[in-house]
């Protein structure tokens, strides 16, 4: 049994667990946690310079590696600019661990009916609560042990997602006497009935145009190698939802694209046709299905296996429930779907090619002046196949890359989805980079959101970290600016009128990174290459049209076939 310093088993437990490195804006309440990292060695300190981009960067690291990232912050502000992070954490299911330092036991205000006691005093733990798996705070150093344990189990276990630890600076000064920490290992049930699995693969060899739909439930799981060996297994044609753009590399015989709203126009066209589908992984939410969701689900039978039952035929009605953790799922299915025969559907493999032949990505807006961001995602991508992980901030951007970026078998796609934070791209770009292990990750974001997090700049280059960043700028907020376009008669308030940007090559040169600007198509590759050709850091600058929209869109009262901007939307949508 040894006795430590509270601070100092916190650093060792986070060794102990495999964490390499903990995003950190110091603060007064956790100097004591920042100084033992230090002292011990073992765990690298990364100080950024918000505590939202320490949140965004830990998201990253949690999402890649299955472990997860660690944020800290002080009391007060710095706990509370947090929360954003958290909540993306939270929707979108990655493990992660929130340490937030609290004043001293003796100076919080407890059960009097006043707002604040100790300077800075902040009740995070009430305020985290409906964005956390759990938010504790530690009122002694007893707790220490077990709540981190748990803390760390409960993060990797059935839905991941975040967990958020409230410790006072006084406990963390407390002796804790505990026995060495242990890696903690999450727990999955691995039963799926038999049964359960018979009636979908019958229903499967049945189906003449079956279609599987996966959600960002498939990364989160950690099953993202176990669906391509289920991919080969069973060779239906497989859509995707935002969150799952990186499940099947672009090559993939399989892979059709991505469905939703901003969808491919092919995709959403095959889920419109299919006679069975198979939902793995993902919740169905309007931005997948559209408003209409009895058109979405129509006469056929869907299949929805997820491994947290309130989600199932949650907004879809009548949908056939297997409630699953997804690994064991997909390795009970693998297995058994070897020992069947099937056909093959090779006339609805050849309906689906059709389709996208006759609706290319690239031609959604081909009479755009100047860069077409579609074509810009696939220049994007030949140059950039070395990249460990694309990071994609919220936007007209992020469609364009979700319908048009090629991804390799080995690259990520990391995006803010249930949050849609603005400002994700370039402090998760940072994560992501870390958790690579130092290869190049490529970053893409707009002139808005970059600017939410842009002093993020500054870790980049003293880490001198090999991000390249691909900043798409159009002088507005794009999207909104087409809503606006849309619903509010081309009243820009706000986007165009009161909005402005600054030249981002500048900006990055500022703060000592490379960078260039690139407004004609006939330079974009010579100026990608440039980007890539070393492993520092650098920030190419797009120039792209201000009235460029994001087409095809889901025409919003209308089912997920019919899409802007040739069908225009019934009623003024309200997500």
């Amino acid at each position: 049994m040894n006795s430590l310093k509270a601070s100092d088993y916190i650093a060792e437990f986070l060794h102990a667990q495999g964490v390499p490195q903990v995003f950190e804006v110091v603060g007064g309440m956790i100097t004591h946690l920042i100084d033992s990292i230090h002292a011990g060695g073992k765990v690298k300190l990364v100080s950024v310079h918000h505590e939202q981009g320490a949140a965004f960067a830990a998201d990253a690291v949690g999402r890649i590696t299955g472990i997860p990232g660690v944020a800290m912050a002080t009391s007060g502000p710095g706990a509370t600019n947090l929360l954003t992070g958290i909540g993306s954490c939270y929707f979108d299911s990655s493990p992660a661990i929130f340490i937030t330092g609290q004043v001293n036991l003796a100076e919080q205000k407890g059960n009097r009916p006043i707002r604040q006691l100790g300077f800075q005093e902040t009740d995070i733990v009430s305020v985290a609560k409906p964005i956390t798996k759990a938010a504790w705070s530690i009122q002694s150093p007893e707790e220490l042990p077990a709540r981190l344990a748990e803390a760390f189990q409960l993060a990797t276990s059935g839905r991941p997602g975040p967990v958020l630890l409230d410790i006072p600076m006084d406990v963390q000064r407390m002796k804790v006497a505990a026995p060495p920490p242990q890696r903690i290992v999450s727990v999955t049930d691995n039963l799926v009935a038999a049964a359960a699995l018979d009636q979908l693969f019958d229903a499967l060899a049945k189906a003449h145009r079956p279609l599987i739909l996966i959600g960002g439930g498939i990364r989160s799981a950690g099953a993202g190698e176990l669906f391509r060996q289920f991919a080969n297994a069973l060779p239906v044609p497989v859509v995707n939802s935002l969150m799952a753009v990186d499940v099947l590399p672009f090559s993939h015989p399989s892979r059709v694209g991505m469905i939703g709203s901003y969808g491919n126009r092919w995709a959403n066209l095959a889920i419109g046709r299919a006679d069975l589908l198979v939902v793995l992984g993902s919740r169905l939410d309007v931005r997948q299905t559209g408003a209409m969701t009895a058109a979405f689900k129509g006469d056929r039978t869907i299949f929805q296996v997820d491994c947290d039952a309130p989600e199932i035929n949650n907004r879809v009605l009548g949908c056939v429930p297997i409630v699953s953790h997804l690994r064991p799922f997909l390795q009970n299915a693998t297995a058994a779907a070897t020992k069947r025969s099937w056909p093959g559907w090779a006339a609805w493999r050849k309906e689906l090619d059709d389709l996208r032949q006759q609706w290319p990505d690239t031609n959604e807006l081909r009479d755009v002046p100047g860069i077409n961001p579609n074509v810009l995602m696939h220049q994007i991508s030949r140059q950039a196949k070395r990249c460990a992980a694309y990071v994609v901030d919220v936007g007209q951007h992020q469609m364009w890359a979700a319908q048009s970026l090629d991804l390799e078998p080995q690259q990520r796609f990391l995006t803010s989805g249930g949050m849609g934070a603005m400002g994700f791209a370039l402090p998760a770009a940072i994560g992501a980079c870390f958790a690579a292990t130092g290869q190049p990750v490529v970053m893409i974001a707009g002139d808005g959101g970059f600017q939410l997090n842009i002093q993020e700049l500054q870790t980049i280059a003293r880490h001198k970290l090999p991000v390249k960043m691909v900043v798409l700028n159009n002088g507005c907020h794009g999207m909104v600016r087409q809503f606006q376009e849309s619903y509010f008669d081309k009243q820009y308030a706000s986007t165009m009128w009161g909005y402005s940007a600054p030249d981002f090559a500048a900006v990055s040169r500022a703060y000592g990174i490379e960078a260039g600007t690139v407004s004609d198509p006939a330079r974009v590759v010579q100026a990608l290459e440039g980007m890539m050709a070393s492993d520092a850091p650098y920030l190419l600058q797009v120039m792209i049209d201000t009235y460029a929209n994001a087409y095809p869109k889901i025409a919003f009262g209308h089912p997920i076939t019919e899409m802007e901007p040739f069908v225009k939307p019934l009623d003024m949508e309200g997500t």
